[in-house]
Order: C-alpha cells, then sequence, then structure tokens
C-alpha cells in the first residue's frame, strides 16, 4: 500500500471566481497524472451536504419493501436500485451497497422521458426530501462547469469544449448505502469493485466512512478520504475517450471495513454526463503521428447504453 497523497485544488473561499493559472494548472495536472484530485473552497456548503446525507440516511433504513415501491424505475436510471443488483464491469459478484438515483430536472426541450425519466422522491417516507437534494444536485452541476471550463483552459481549447457537453446532460446524482457487515461476505464481493467512471467527470461529497482506494501507475492501490468540507473530483471514461486517454479514467474500489460489524457507509458522487447525441470522437487537439486515434467514434447515448448494460443496470 503506498503513502502517496492527490492533489488538492482549492478554490477560494466563496468559490465562484474563475480558477487562476496555477489553480488551472492543479487541476489538469492532478486528472492527467492520477486522474483524480481533492477540492476545497468549492462553494457547495458543507451544510447542505449534511442536511442531504441525513435525509437519505432515514430513507435507507426503512424497511426493504417500502423502499422497493420506488425500485425499477427508467431502468434503474431514477430512484431505488437494492443491495446485490449492480456489480461492476467484468465481475459476476454484486457490489455490497443499494443506492437511489436523482437526474435531471432541466432536460433539453422536447426531450423524451425514454432519455430523461422524471424523478421520483419518497417524500412519503421521507417528508422534505425533495428540496436540499435538488439543490445540491444543482450545485454540483454549477461546480463540474466551472472545473471544466478550467481544463478546457488547461488544455488551451475553447472555454466551452467539455463544458457545453453537459449542459442539460444527463447527470445523475447517486445517494449510496453501504450496509454494515454483520456478516463474512461471500468471496470476493467488495463494497464497490474496482471500476473506472462511465462519465466526464465524477464529484464525490466527502464519505462518512473511509474506503475508497485508487490505482496507481505503479500498480499500488491508494486510500484517498476527503478531509472535512472537500469534495473529491476524478476523471471518467468518456472523458479519457475523447482526450485520446491523455487524461486517464483511473481504477477505484470501496474495500470492506476491516472488521465485521464496521459502521454503515455513506457517499454521493454526482457522475457528469453529456447529453446522448454528443460525440464523443477523439479530439484533434489530443493526435498526433505518435499517438493515433484509440477509439472509434461513438456517442455519449451509445456509449451509456452500452456500459449500463455491462454493469447489470440495463437488460
Amino acid at each position: 500500500m503506498t503513502t502517496r497523497s492527490i492533489p488538492i485544488l482549492d478554490l477560494g473561499r466563496d468559490g465562484a471566481g474563475e480558477p487562476g493559472a496555477d489553480l488551472v494548472r492543479t487541476l489538469g495536472d492532478g486528472l492527467r497524472e492520477l486522474g483524480f484530485l481533492t477540492v476545497a473552497g468549492h462553494g457547495v456548503e458543507p451544510a447542505l451536504i449534511n442536511e442531504v446525507y441525513e435525509l437519505w440516511r432515514r430513507f435507507f433504513a426503512q424497511p426493504q419493501k417500502a423502499k422497493q415501491r420506488y425500485a425499477g424505475i427508467g431502468g434503474g436510471s431514477r430512484g431505488f436500485t437494492p443491495f446485490g443488483v449492480e456489480h461492476a464491469k467484468g465481475r459476476a459478484t454484486p457490489d455490497l451497497k443499494e443506492f437511489w438515483h436523482v437526474g435531471q430536472e432541466d432536460p433539453p426541450p422536447g426531450a423524451s422521458l425514454d432519455v430523461y425519466p422524471a424523478n421520483v422522491w419518497p417524500e412519503a417516507l421521507v417528508p422534505g426530501i425533495t428540496g436540499p437534494t435538488l439543490r445540491l444536485y444543482r450545485a454540483l452541476e454549477e461546480l463540474a462547469a466551472a472545473l471544466l471550463t478550467a481544463l478546457a483552459e488547461y488544455f488551451d481549447l475553447p472555454p466551452d469544449t467539455f463544458a457545453g457537453m453537459m449542459r442539460h446532460g444527463q447527470s445523475v446524482l447517486r445517494v449510496i448505502h453501504y450496509p454494515r457487515l454483520d456478516a463474512e461476505p461471500e468471496p470476493g464481493a467488495l463494497r464497490a469493485a474496482e471500476h473506472e467512471d462511465i462519465n466526464l467527470i465524477t464529484l464525490l461529497c466527502e464519505a462518512t466512512e473511509p474506503g475508497l482506494e485508487i490505482l496507481t501507475r505503479e500498480g499500488d492501490w491508494l486510500p484517498v478520504q476527503a478531509a472535512a468540507g472537500q469534495i473529491v473530483v476524478d476523471a471518467g471514461d468518456m472523458l479519457c475517450r475523447c482526450t485520446n486517454e491523455v487524461v486517464p479514467a483511473t481504477t477505484h474500489r470501496v474495500i470492506n471495513p476491516p472488521q465485521a460489524g464496521h459502521q454503515d457507509r455513506y457517499s454521493m458522487p454526482f457522475f457528469v454526463h453529456p447529453r446522448p447525441q454528443v460525440d464523443l470522437t477523439v479530439m484533434d487537439r489530443f493526435v498526433s503521428a505518435e499517438r493515433p486515434p484509440k477509439y472509434p467514434p461513438i456517442t455519449a447515448g451509445q456509449f451509456l447504453d452500452q456500459r449500463l448494460q455491462e454493469i447489470g443496470l440495463k437488460g
């Protein structure tokens, strides 16, 4: 196990200003070298994050039968996904988690409900859960756009190159509950087996317990635990693809606690997705004679469908 740490990007206390040249460099170098970094001074209110965590703790504490009423919506793209359904790509053993998906409330004009299903809310079980969760979604969406704009600056690309992809996109806030492990899990089962994220970038609000690890280029597992108030940012397969692997989609996992009876774990990743028609063809900026395109053309919608089938969330 390595003791190396990932970079920290501080956007300033209000999080509203444009990142300076040194911050742009920290962001770009961090994603380019490790695919991961932590962000402080991001402007997302810690009180809001804590409030949303507390509301969803109350939901996950409900009886399974009550939660199950919200399952299977939009092929799992909205509402509740029960324990033992999702598995990492290439693995048959399910992850040790259950979760809830909140999607885009501001779809493009004329968007199909098949592509942008309406959100559902367990207000009958947890009154008042909708408003704070949507405020967090919008705050994370705004932060993601600022980071993607800065990343375009890092690569000397037009400011809207990456941020424009996510406008009215299929971004998803996933609220995850990893239950206590009061018994030994089946061999090979992890809270989240090693995987790469599907999307452009992920913003991960600080988890309530440790366990997140990333795989370094040297083949070591590096623990990642954001300090209080920080948000972890990582690059996904879509960004890796259109940058021709200049920005890697780093493999990561959530390991099981050291012994049975450990605490429940909660986390809230915000998966930043483009609109489905966005072209993920490798960009010319990242192609040269020495570095030809590594991927054929594909749209974001086609790629997402393919990956959702591979992880068991879509038939």
